[in-house]
């Protein structure tokens, strides 16, 4: 596992592409998140291929988070704990010490991240809240899902070298 490099951005593009139900970003957008981003995210390789993504970032507004935009594992590295992997070496990242709080959104019927999300949170102890972040009608005009917030603390304290 290692920080991305925006080399990786078509990589990660086809990734998140062939990973439903996650929403597709532009190109542009995954370079930015490769390059300005990059200490807060996760690629996962094996044989020298990216077979996991995790996108995430320090709200300004809320430096005690750490928000997780997105995670893709590929259909050949699915079933193995990857996704929970990635979740564990994201927060003991130098860029997310201090950060209290893991955030996500989620629609209801993704059953795979709930998973996840509730499997990282018995981990380390922690107690996953749910709340309404952005509803269908209001933030989607009716073209997507309500995303419902998934909010993990306390996170674990990383030792400070």
């Amino acid at each position: 596992m290692r920080s991305p490099t925006a080399e990786d951005g078509p990589a990660i593009t086809a990734l998140i592409a062939a990973s439903p139900p996650l929403d597709p970003n532009s190109a542009y957008c995954n370079l930015l998140q490769c390059s300005d981003f990059a200490d807060t995210c996760v690629v996962a390789e094996k044989d020298g291929r990216i077979v996991g993504w995790i996108s995430g970032y320090r709200p300004p507004s809320h430096p005690e988070r750490i928000f997780v935009w997105q995670v893709a594992v590929d259909s050949s590295a699915r079933g193995i704990g990857l996704g929970g992997r990635m979740l564990d070496e994201l927060i003991t990242r130098p860029a997310v010490r201090g950060a209290t709080t893991l955030t996500t959104t989620i629609t209801e019927d993704n059953p795979a991240s709930w998973g996840l999300f509730g499997g990282f949170a018995r981990r380390h102890g922690a107690e996953l809240t749910k709340s309404e972040r952005f509803t269908r009608d209001a933030h989607f005009a009716g073209a997507h899902d309500t995303e419902w917030q998934a909010s993990i603390s306390p996170l674990p304290t990383a030792p400070s070298n």
